[in-house]
């Protein structure tokens, strides 16, 4: 009786429920279908009523859908074409969701009253729409750091609204699009406030009718593009500019004069061009705080006079043909901290005198030709490098040595004694929280003392009454490990505090996510432009904030209808399996493939496995041909490697660890726990193992075509062009930006090299040898302290001197394989560094770098010049010798692909069919699966080593 009177209310509240129904029908449909096409929605996404039950990241006004604001929801899957049809939507903020993929749909132009689009940081692709014009009341479009290709839409002109557009870190090509006839243009957006178009692939000139006199804009962000020809005079014209970046392109010519007008301007680059000409003379502009015009051709000159340039912070003046002496009055400028003219023509006497500013930090003159110096009595608070001048040939002084980098882990944060808990974090005020984390990046700060803690207070401050004014839970913020990456752009570690519990919920976050990707947040001045690349949140609390009463209700009598039958059978299945207990713990005992596991020889706990078969001795045995010769296909320090032949036909390789090793368990340990749990088509795959009878093995995919090494070296016979070297790299970037990103937990390789690096029947190349890769555990933690282990010649020199192990470390290793596929040499060989040699050998004014008697014979003929330039500057990125200096291999992966697209090449199409069709593999040779390349290291680097060059 009891169970139909409970199904009977159900069935009341239920109708009752459906009545109160006020989400407007098409609304819904469309919502619903969105929520069809992702996965990992917020779990209050249930019934039929979206707005009255209020649904997570959903605003609505009158039954009508306003809002979708989810961003750093962990959302996958696509964008349907069927939001289109909420044509009351104002807001779609899905930022720093990477698992949304796929293109922007066309119907995306009919949201008519759509004033904020912001897609920061998700992984959408294709081209934009040319519907995205018709959006007339946009005032804010942010689509920056995705995987956008082709041109910029013309039809972006005509939103004439737009105060915010952001499309930077994409791969868009083409040209800037201007108006002409009756197509617009983006010299129609005057009240545009930002273009952000930096790391793309734009091409040609910088269209001179983009800028008037009449136009809001402040910041003009170009960098990193393919832009050719000169600087337009117009660009003068724009005088509300306040950040100009123009560095890292190919433009030529000389720098317009005008530009000293633009009074507002603090932040100018134009580094890495081919500018040339006379040095600009930029004495008007007055609020100048920071100043890069590096690597370019400027006509031989005097250091310019500066002394009107009263807030300048930083100046970056490195290989500009500069030339005569320092002037004293330079460093007497009061808010000066870094003066960096180094790889110029400066001679005579440096003096610094005795009046230079107090915030100078940095004086780098080194490679130049100064002959002497004056030293002060009280000597000198700032950095002062003179290495490679004449002065330095017979001084023994500090400033003639280069200066050791010292660790950035400057932090906020307040000192605590508080214990937490090892998933989670100490917050500035003491309290253990799980944080919302994530990166600040600003693409322009104005100062460059960047290890000056009190810059920091102000942002910090900012933020937190950012989030106070709009009533988000956040009890702190801490900002730590400031540094500069390759493009000049400054990033900072943002942890987010909660307030009044110890996690946030999807509300919390949705508002965070917003404030930052929406820009509400302004940094003070000095930091410039930002953007945020959040990390997904992974803690939220086990009951949505969205859930009603109602709902919760439902729930609870929908359990109670079924806690009945519930019950009964938990009784009947209890008496059975505590019949069974006794006789199932045997049976585990029995088939527990480590129940002989021991800890005593340095091997750490039983291994956590997920998913890897455990076969036995015997079975190996038989698969193997009892481990004959035939079968042995390669050796190391480990053991041997066996190929195998599963029952199913399966090749296998088997890698059987010696007897006695005391190496061989935390290695075995390390590959099996970690490769069990990570599947990739660049990964070597783990098929299972053996811990029986003393034996540790392990069992791989049969990979037919040996180690990269082999090929390089011709051992395997078979010739790579340049082509299938650039779809090698880009198959072992892949493997390593997987580790690095998407494996959970990340993993460190540890052990880069082209012997790890393995080809398949079709020369997809493969990432392989776990042996030495850590994992990195909490996503917060941004290095692991270890032994130094690795092979020399492949070794991160930062590592090596820190024993601080980061994802860069791989990078590093990765960048000397680079090397290692343009040339064919060994890193070292004949106690040549292939790093040091190509450094030397390089000349970006001539043909291929002037590398013609490094680069590999074999690929001569194959090579296409601009693609083999820019794959070298990226290998050189690569093993810059700070790791906060080098790319991340997402960002290693996204520039291969454009060295591909130079050659011709589809980044995503497949390999050849086999890899017959590049020459057959010699007679008798087999699959080397050896360990035995260059010198494999394995302990603590004393102090007293110097570090690998």
């Amino acid at each position: 009786m009891v169970p139909r009177m409970q199904l009977f209310l159900l069935v009341i509240f239920i109708q009752a429920f459906v009545m109160e129904a006020s989400t407007n029908p098409e609304d819904y449909s469309a919502l619903q279908a969105l929520k069809n096409e992702w996965e990992n929605v917020p779990p209050n996404w249930v019934g039929p009523d979206p707005c009255g039950s209020r649904w997570e990241g959903i605003l609505c006004i009158n039954s009508r859908i306003m809002s979708i604001s989810l961003p750093s929801f962990g959302l996958s899957g696509g964008l349907s074409g069927d939001i289109s049809s909420l044509s009351e939507l104002q807001i779609l903020d899905l930022s720093y969701n990477q698992r949304l993929t796929g293109s922007l749909p066309d119907g995306i132009g009919k949201l008519e009253k759509l004033t904020i689009l912001i897609l920061v940081g998700c992984g959408f692709s294709g081209s934009i729409p040319k519907s995205i014009g018709s959006l007339k009341w946009l005032v804010t479009l942010s689509l920056n750091s995705n995987k956008f290709i082709g041109p910029i839409p013309h039809s972006i002109g005509n939103l004439s609204n737009l105060s915010w557009l952001d499309l930077a870190d994409n791969k868009l090509s083409g040209s800037i699009p201007v108006s002409s006839g009756s197509e617009p243009g983006l010299d129609m957006l005057l009240h545009t406030k930002h273009f952000h178009f930096g790391k793309n692939q734009l091409s040609g000139e910088i269209p001179s009718q983009l800028f008037t006199a009449n136009m809001s804009l402040i910041h003009l962000l170009l960098e990193n593009n393919n832009l050719t020809g000169e600087i337009p005079a117009t660009l003068g014209l724009a005088n509300n500019l306040e950040v100009v970046r123009l560095d890292r392109n190919s433009l030529s010519g000389s720098v317009p004069q005008n530009l000293s007008t633009l009074g507002h301007v603090h932040a100018l680059f134009l580094s890495n061009n081919y500018l040339n000409g006379p040095l600009p003379d930029l004495t008007g502009m007055i609020s100048l705080n920071y100043l890069d015009m590096s690597n370019n051709t400027f006509d031989a000159s005097d250091v310019p006079p500066l002394s009107t340039l009263q807030s300048l912070t930083t100046l970056v003046m490195e290989k500009t043909q500069l030339q005569g002496q320092v002037p004293e009055a330079l460093f007497s400028l009061p808010q000066l901290q870094s003066v960096i003219l180094r790889n110029n023509q400066l001679n005579g006497t440096l003096n610094i005198g005795t009046s230079y500013s107090h915030d100078l930090r940095l004086v780098d003159l080194q490679n130049n030709s100064i002959e002497s110096f004056t030293e002060n009595a009280g000597g000198f608070s700032m950095q002062i490098i003179l290495v490679k001048n004449p002065f330095c040939q017979e001084a023994t002084e500090s400033y003639c040595f280069l200066p050791r980098q010292a660790n950035s882990s400057d932090s906020t944060s307040s000192n605590c004694s508080n214990q937490c808990r090892s998933d989670q974090v100490s917050s500035p005020n003491c309290r253990c929280a799980y944080p919302y984390t994530g990166t600040l990046v600003f693409r322009a700060p104005s100062f460059s003392d960047l290890g000056n803690l009190s810059a920091y207070v102000p942002l910090q401050q900012n933020l937190m009454l950012s989030f106070l004014s709009h009533q988000l839970p956040v009890d702190s913020v801490s900002l730590s490990n400031p540094s500069k990456n390759r493009y000049d752009y400054l990033t900072l570690n943002l942890q987010i505090f909660p307030y009044g519990q110890d996690y946030f919920n999807r509300t919390g976050i949705s508002g965070i996510g917003f404030v930052l990707s929406n820009q509400t947040f302004k940094p003070p001045k000095p930091f410039g432009p930002f953007f945020y690349i959040a990390n997904e949140y992974q803690r939220f609390s086990g009951t949505p904030s969205g859930s009603n009463n109602s709902s919760s209700t439902a729930i609870i009598i929908g359990a109670a209808v079924g806690g009945s039958v519930l019950l009964l059978l938990l009784l009947l299945a209890g008496g059975y399996a505590f019949r069974q207990k006794k006789r199932a713990e045997i049976a585990n005992k029995q088939n527990d493939p480590f129940a002989s596991w021991d800890r005593s020889k340095h091997s750490g706990g039983v291994p956590q496995l997920k998913g890897a078969r455990h076969f036995s001795f015997e079975e190996v045995k038989k698969y193997t041909n009892n481990f004959s010769e035939t079968n042995d296909i390669g050796s190391g320090g480990y053991g041997k490697v066996y190929k195998g032949t599963l029952p199913s036909g399966q090749l296998v390789a088997i890698k059987r660890a010696q007897q006695g090793s005391m190496q061989g368990a935390p290695e075995f340990k390390t590959e099996i726990e970690l490769l069990s749990r990570v599947h990739h088509k660049n990964v070597v795959g783990l098929l299972g193992f053996c811990f029986d009878q003393g034996e540790e093995m392990l069992m791989y995919e049969y990979v037919p075509n040996g180690s990269l090494k082999d090929s390089l070296s011709g051992k395997s016979g078979i010739r790579l062009d340049w082509m299938r070297r650039l779809r090698i790299a880009i198959g072992a970037a892949r493997g390593l930006q997987y580790l690095h990103v998407l494996a959970d937990p990340p993993i460190i390789h540890r052990d880069v090299k082209s012997n790890n690096v393995l080809l398949d029947v079709r020369l997809n190349a493969k990432v392989a040898d776990f042996g030495l890769s850590k994992p990195m555990g909490s996503p917060d933690r941004t290095h692991v302290t270890t032994q130094v282990k690795g092979t020399m010649g492949y070794m991160d020199p930062e590592y090596y001197m820190t024993q601080q192990l980061t994802e860069k470390s791989d990078v590093y290793s990765f960048g000397v394989l680079l090397l290692e596929l343009i040339t064919a040499k060994a890193p070292i060989e004949k106690g040549k560094y292939i790093v040091r040699e190509v450094k030397q050998a390089m000349d970006k004014t001539k043909e291929l770098y002037n590398l013609h008697e490094l680069i590999d014979p074999v690929i001569v003929s194959s090579i296409t010049p601009k693609s083999l330039e820019k794959f070298v500057d990226l290998a050189l990125s690569c093993v810059e010798e700070q790791g906060a200096q080098r790319p991340t291999m997402s960002e290693v992966v996204k520039e291969i692909e454009s060295c591909m697209e130079l050659a011709g090449l589809n980044p995503n199409a497949e390999s050849a069919s086999t890899s017959e069709s590049y020459e057959g593999v010699p007679k008798g040779y087999e699959h080397p699966y050896s360990d035995d390349s260059l010198f494999v290291y394995s302990g603590a680097y004393p102090q007293s080593k110097v570090q690998p060059k």
